[in-house]
């Protein structure tokens, strides 16, 4: 399995370099104009065989993992639709822009892609990890999607990056998850230390 990440963010580099630690193999997608100003991409773009554009990292993948700013989504998007995404597994990790006309990402991707396999996960992360989360205390992400045999493979991609999976159902419910950062972001934003808060589950 070939897991190919679009987006030239932290949490992209996180993500790939957990996921190349743990033996997988790892494509990254960037977008023409992606300048390398942090380490981690310095050190990804020395190696040839791992930092390409969006169009022949898709093709070179069997799961895509979208991790882009909200402002590059759309050419993300565009180069999914102008790509044969065959039986490609596609898993959005972004969150929409909360504003009052909030629209989730996942369902702006979906629009693009139709009814490929589509799922969400890592979003609760947020697209600068790990800064939001400097001493690595989160410990499970949450994914929703159709129930089939490629749910079980975001399952082992997750279990590969290093936390523990949260089913949270259908795909229907990305809408819950972006709305869970949200959350997480305002509450953090409220404190007057100005420190990253995240939820934990429990059960009782």
């Amino acid at each position: 399995m070939k897991i190919g990440i679009l987006g030239g963010t932290k949490l992209s580099a996180t993500l790939g370099n957990k996921l190349l630690n743990s033996n997988q193999t790892v494509v990254f997608g960037v977008r023409e104009d992606f300048v390398t100003k942090d380490i981690e991409w310095k050190i990804l773009n020395m190696h040839l065989d791992k930092v390409f554009s969006f169009e022949k990292a898709i093709e070179m993948s069997d799961v895509l993992l979208i991790c882009c700013e909200n402002e590059h989504l759309p050419k993300v998007c565009s180069a999914m639709e102008r790509s044969d995404l065959g039986c490609k597994i596609i898993i959005d990790c972004t969150n929409g822009a909360y504003t009052k006309d909030f629209c989730c990402n996942t369902q702006l991707i979906q629009k693009s892609i139709g009814d490929q396999k589509l799922f969400k996960a890592f979003n609760n992360l947020g697209i600068d990890y790990p800064k939001s989360d400097p001493m690595g205390l989160v410990k499970e992400t949450y994914y929703c999607g159709p129930n089939s045999i490629e749910k079980v493979s975001v399952k082992k991609i997750i279990e590969w990056v290093g936390f523990k999976p949260v089913d949270a159902g259908d795909l229907d419910n990305a809408l819950l998850l972006e709305a869970f950062y949200h959350l997480r972001k305002t509450i953090s934003f409220q404190r007057p230390e100005k420190m990253d808060y995240h939820f934990k589950l429990i059960t009782v």
